[in-house]
């Protein structure tokens, strides 16, 4: 456990993954609290990397449910491992054993459940558990969720229930497709993923291809925050911009110009009419505008 807000930061910071103040009170509130941090925000400006440097900084294990429509609880908790039983049940016949009671005991016991990401969380000390895109999940799963963030347990019928020693350290994402119930955010810190300014996107860059030319860098990060403004279906996050600099360097290259951005517009963006788009802009004036 960090001493403090700062300590937190200064630790995040070490891992590559910069936060600023509102975001650095937040994890340590969730570490002190036993509270799950919800990150809401468009895709690409940390949300998901944010449970991946807390990890780190924990030195714990980083369990993720990649969430998504239909999702259920068999799914994310645990589930019996069926094939497993039935060799379990044909060795008993085999050895002549009738004791019902007796076969039934075994064959639902711990040694045949599967843990699911949810109960490995709950199971595993420390770890941090990623419940990632939320709210591509129907309602019946949020329920799900809200019941057992709220307890750290889980009541299977047979085995009877499961509580975690200590609970996980729990972030969960949305990008906003749907609104999220407020029943599970009251259970949860929020913090809201803006797109960074120039200078801390810029400092992003550097910290995570710390290979690229400070040049380089600082034109791909101009170009991305112009695009950001120009009404694209969807708008290029901070990981973009990493990817563009970082395919950008493996192609040789120092300095970011005009012919150069239109030909590698595929790495930042991902739509043809945002492409088309681009390609539209004068480039060279926007890499002029920022000193190029």
């Amino acid at each position: 456990m960090t001493a403090g807000p700062e300590e937190l930061r200064a630790r995040l910071e070490k891992t590559g993954y910069l936060v600023d103040d509102g975001l650095a009170i937040a994890c340590f509130l969730a570490l002190k609290l036993h509270r799950p941090i919800f990150c809401e925000g468009d895709a690409g400006t940390g949300k998901t990397a944010l449970a991946s440097a807390l990890a780190q900084v924990l030195e714990a294990p980083l369990i993720r449910l990649q969430c998504y429509e239909g999702i259920d609880a068999s799914q994310a908790l645990y589930d019996w491992d069926f094939p497993r039983q039935l060799l379990h049940l044909r060795a008993a016949e085999a050895a002549g054993v009738s004791d019902a009671e007796r076969l039934e005991s075994e064959l639902y016991s711990r040694r045949f459940l599967i843990a699911r990401p949810l109960l490995q969380a709950l199971e595993t000390r420390p770890s941090v558990l990623l419940v990632d895109e939320v709210d591509r999940a129907d309602d019946e799963f949020e329920a799900f969720l809200l019941e057992l963030l709220s307890e750290y347990s889980v009541t299977v019928p047979e085995l009877g229930t499961l509580r975690a020693a200590s609970p996980p350290v729990v972030v969960l994402t949305s990008n906003r497709t749907r609104e999220v119930h407020d029943a599970l955010k009251r259970r949860c810190l929020y913090h809201w993923f803006d797109h960074p300014g120039f200078e801390r996107e810029l400092a992003i860059v550097r910290r995570r291809q710390p290979q690229v030319t400070q040049r380089l860098a600082a034109q791909v990060t101009a170009v991305v925050q112009t695009l950001r403004t120009k009404e694209l279906l969807k708008p290029p996050g901070v990981a973009e911009t990493i990817d563009w600099a970082e395919a950008l360097d493996a192609l040789g290259a120092t300095e970011l110009d005009a012919e150069l951005a239109v030909a590698t517009l595929g790495s930042v963006l991902k739509y043809r009419e945002d492409a088309e788009r681009a390609r539209s802009l004068d480039l060279s004036a926007i890499l002029a505008a920022r000193g190029a």
